[in-house]
């Protein structure tokens, strides 16, 4: 006999018990036939309506979103953005949920992750299980950090800025994103018209007034004449994803940790403004770095932690970035120019460590892409022999992968901690530092 075709449960409504939150915005529930929903817009413990929004009856799990609760959570609050919830923007997962809940559900989260990939529990990496704000970030409830200094608007067929929904390509015109910086809300993108482009990417700097918008047109559109509210460069991307400038400065400046840092249109910065600095000093007092030292900074961006472990190493030291993207690599080489004592290399990390001829090194910083650094680099980074490596992640699952090979090369957590930089999604930015077994 040979199974019949799956039919298809979307919109189909289960009412259910929901149980732990898992990583990726969602908690897991089951209805009464077993199968497995992954829910959005609920909470752990609350009991609601479940509308499946994807998945048909061979799936092995079906998404849905709470649409009616039953149960509340004592930790569930009215979402401040009137564009939150089932079907509308999927920028945010936890709108819904008061910020002191919202750490608790990603120290939920990072302790699941840790444990299921690494096999390791809290007291293993030296971590209180506290995932912590950002200065200033503490808001009163019903109130929203604006920390995201960088938003990529879509653009529906009329023309109109908005947001994507949750995995979707539909586009859900907005009039202010809550979580964005003052700097790109004043620009005023949500207000105009973007005939014939795509999308639109708007960057305020910190510390400086520099603002850029990244516009990458329909294929065969023309770019409109940009007048926003504030002074603002413009750059169009093509089609293969390069970038060229149209109009004011190709790069932004940041400030952070004392310098001012060149960042070309595209480039990676992170994305809270309180974020550079919190990571440099959570790297700083992990590494502890001393006069005279070697280190190294892989997937280096445009040099923030080579610069702050060049200032500790001083000039009998030496520090050695390694980063791929080549813009990235021009940035990095004009931000340190004043720093004889670091070199900048352009290249993946596996391919230019062997041929450096370097073999071994006191510190180590990574701050590999969301899908972490991989057994390959962790291996050739471990050969090193570093006194302290410090590990920035800016996703758990990737973190956890990543520190079970570390301890597979003889390397042990020393302390962890966990930073809220993304208030109001799942994400989280956390920093470990491992030491050799002795």
């Amino acid at each position: 006999m040979h199974d019949e075709t799956p039919e298809s449960l979307v919109g189909e409504e289960y009412e259910v018990e929901v149980g732990p939150v898992a990583h990726g915005g969602h908690c897991i529930a089951r209805t009464a036939e077993g199968r497995v929903l992954f829910v959005r817009h609920t909470l752990p413990g609350e009991r609601v309506v479940a509308q499946v929004t994807e998945g048909d009856t061979g799936s092995r799990f079906l998404r849905a979103d709470a649409v009616r609760i039953l149960e509340a959570a004592k930790d569930r609050v009215e979402a401040p953005c009137p564009f939150s919830g089932p079907g509308r923007c999927g920028g945010c997962d936890w709108q819904h949920v008061a910020p002191g809940g919202q750490r608790r559900l990603k120290s939920a989260v990072l302790t699941e992750q840790l444990a299921r990939l690494a096999g390791l529990t809290p007291e293993d990496v030296g971590w209180d299980g506290t995932v912590e704000p950002a200065p200033g970030d503490k808001v009163a409830k019903g109130e929203v950090p604006a920390w995201r200094t960088r938003v990529q608007y879509a653009v529906d067929d009329e023309g109109r800025a908005g947001l994507r929904k949750h995995r979707s390509h539909e586009v859900m015109p907005i009039d202010r994103c809550l979580i964005a910086a003052p700097g790109v809300t004043e620009l005023g993108v949500e207000r105009r018209s973007w005939p014939q482009i795509a999308t639109v990417e708007a960057i305020a700097a910190t510390g400086s007034h520099d603002r850029q918008v990244l516009l990458t047109p329909e294929p065969g559109g023309r770019l409109p004449l940009v007048e926003l509210d504030r002074p603002v460069s413009v750059m169009r991307v093509d089609e293969a994803g390069g970038v060229h400038r149209v109009h004011g400065r190709p790069f932004v400046r940041e400030r952070a940790v004392e310098r001012t840092w060149r960042v070309g249109a595209g480039g990676f910065w992170q994305v809270h403004h309180k974020a550079p600095g919190l990571l440099v000093e959570a790297v700083m007092q992990g590494l502890m770095p001393r006069k005279g030292e070697m280190a190294l900074d892989l997937y280096c961006g445009v040099g923030l932690f080579a610069g702050a472990l060049a200032e500790r190493v001083g000039e009998t030291g030496a520090v050695l970035g390694i980063e791929s993207g080549k813009r990235a690599v021009e940035d990095a080489r004009h931000n340190l120019q004043d720093l004889d004592r670091v070199r900048i290399e352009q290249g993946k990390v596996e391919q230019v460590l062997p041929r450096t001829g370097i073999t071994e090194a006191d510190l180590v910083v990574l701050d590999p892409p969301r899908a972490g650094a991989g057994q390959r680099t962790v291996r050739l980074v471990a050969a090193l022999g570093a006194r302290r490596i410090a590990y920035v992640a800016c996703d758990p699952a990737a973190l956890a992968r990543d520190l079970k090979y570390f301890t597979e090369e003889g390397y042990r957590v020393r302390r962890l901690r966990a930073f809220d930089l993304f208030p109001m999604t799942h994400h989280m930015e956390c920093v470990a530092v491992l030491e050799p077994v002795k």
